[in-house]
């Protein structure tokens, strides 16, 4: 068997303010945006009406894993 990388995901992702992300992925044209919403923001104690709203990376890992 190889040892050779396969694939090497170039992902970056940047801090914007409070707790939403922008997440640059490989071939999509536009960034992705991170960030919390409902439990989750109760959970970490973020006011959910100080930002707005978003998917958190759990919500997309578990999309992921579902498709």
């Amino acid at each position: 068997m190889s040892e050779a990388v396969v694939y090497r995901s170039r992902v970056r992702v940047e801090r914007v303010k409070g707790p939403l992300r922008r997440a640059f992925l490989p071939i999509e044209p536009q960034p992705i945006f991170f960030g919390v919403h409902t439990e989750v923001a109760r959970h970490y104690g973020v006011d959910p009406h100080a930002h707005e709203p978003h998917a958190t990376t759990l919500d997309d890992l578990v999309a992921a894993a579902a498709g």
